[in-house]
């Protein structure tokens, strides 16, 4: 998905937006008022900004004007709770994508407004020729060379010329969406238009209304017309990921479409035509769902045309260093450094990971691990796993000594917070948790 940026001195709203993207997969970081915002838009990348018209020091149209001038790619959404018919032009005139009035009528209305920031944000990185994705959706290449992944890729290579509809498989992690934009660039349809949809990311209306798009009217927030992200792929490629999390009135919707290709908007009574080419993806067994009735079997038949299963990270451990080398390369360009190098030590003790959480954990590892180091290279004090911190030797617990989890979790915590100064949300987002989840801990473990 997006990586989202908000700036509102309200810190109730703050967390309100923060937990309502995060749910949807989003990667949010929060920001008190304009100047801490600009300051983190000097040192990140983002797709989206939600900002607070009124703040102190730096307020949200000094902000869009900034924006607008050094990172005109970024899409903005301005909020007030004293807004006016003048602020909204001012806004619209400086380059805002949409005016949000406060206070926000309730999640759902923020998720929409975002979907659809997002999405004119993929169109606009297409029409300019570039392939920027958010952090969720940015997948770096098929990297491979272990014999394991040698079935998938040559099975990839054969699918992808025809026009056959693909049933990824395997643990999530795995790379899944790696493959199948690997399908759509080396298929007839490579120069038209992937679209993809998380289907376990969004509420059923919302995801209804982003697979077929809608009416005006058409429910609570439907202020426009809205065309579908399948009506948008028209002559492409669309991934349905997490395809086992449809509900079955949906499932019955999206049968219809693979059997006909036609379609109405929700609240329309228009039929549309469409042809795209279907890649799905799942870490479900979706055999055992038709058995327990959660999964119609005539859609499996119409998904499951030509399978393919990915292995998991720890059945490819000779990958595990290339891909560290790919995803240390995207984590750089977004981290705007040099890519840091890794020394002996850290790929031992990356090489000697289970990896449960397949590819995500690692991309989510190095990470840290290049926020960590300081200098240009990684070493093995820096990769943390099972969110905890690599003890240097000289902390080493001795002999057969185990230390209890909270303890380890408390130190890593307070690393965490060492680390960054005190700031309790970058602490968070160093620990991979969220603030509230940081401020729990705190308190069970009596930090103040």
């Amino acid at each position: 998905m997006a990586r989202i940026l908000v700036a509102d001195d309200e810190a109730g709203l703050r967390e309100f937006i923060t937990d309502t993207l995060e749910l949807d997969d989003h990667t949010v970081v929060a920001a008190k008022d304009g100047k801490e915002a600009a300051k983190i838009l000097e040192e990140r990348g983002f797709d989206l900004l939600l900002t607070d018209l009124k703040m102190p020091g730096m307020d949200g149209m000094t902000l869009l004007r900034k924006i607008r001038a050094e990172q005109p790619e970024v899409e903005v959404i301005m909020m007030t709770a004293h807004g006016t018919v003048d602020n909204a032009v001012e806004a619209m005139k400086l380059g805002a994508f949409e005016y949000l009035q406060k206070p926000i009528s309730g999640p759902d209305e923020l998720r929409l407004l975002v979907a659809r920031a997002v999405e004119r944000r993929g169109l606009k990185d297409r029409t300019e020729g570039t392939e920027r994705h958010s952090e969720a959706l940015a997948a770096p290449p098929l990297t491979y060379g272990d014999p394991a992944m040698k079935p998938v890729v040559e099975a990839i290579e054969k699918v992808a010329r025809t026009a056959a509809t693909v049933l990824l498989l395997g643990e999530s992690g795995t790379g899944k969406e790696v493959a199948a934009r690997a399908i759509h660039a080396q298929s007839p349809r490579a120069t038209k238009p992937f679209m993809a949809i998380n289907c376990a990311a969004l509420t059923d209306t919302l995801l209804e209304s982003e697979l077929f798009g809608h009416e005006k009217g058409a429910f609570t927030g439907a202020t426009e017309r809205k065309r579908g992200r399948l009506e948008l792929a028209d002559g492409g490629t669309f991934f349905l990921d997490e395809v086992g999390e449809l509900k079955l009135e949906l499932q019955a919707k999206l049968l219809r479409v693979l059997q006909e290709r036609r379609f109405e908007r929700v609240g329309g009574s228009r039929t549309l035509e469409v042809d795209v080419r279907w890649v799905a993806a799942t870490n479900r067994d979706l055999r055992a769902m038709i058995d327990e009735g959660r999964f119609r079997e005539d859609l499996y038949h119409r998904l499951a045309v030509f399978p393919i299963k990915l292995p998991p990270l720890r059945e490819r451990p000779t990958d595990v260093l290339p891909l560290a080398r790919t995803l240390l390369e995207r984590i750089a360009r977004d981290l705007k450094r040099s890519m840091p190098r890794l020394t002996a030590a850290a790929e031992k003790r990356l090489q000697a990971a289970s990896w449960r959480g397949n590819v995500r954990e690692l991309a989510n590892t190095l990470e840290r691990a290049a926020i960590l180091a300081e200098g240009d290279a990684i070493d093995a004090s820096h990769i943390w796993l099972d969110d905890a911190p690599a003890k240097p030797a000289s902390a080493a617990p001795s002999g057969n000594e185990v230390r209890p989890l909270a303890e380890l979790e408390k130190d890593a915590i307070l690393h965490a917070l060492d680390v960054v100064g005190g700031n309790r949300r970058k602490a968070a987002e160093l620990l991979g948790i969220g603030e509230r989840t940081l401020y729990d801990r705190l308190k069970k473990y009596g930090v103040d």
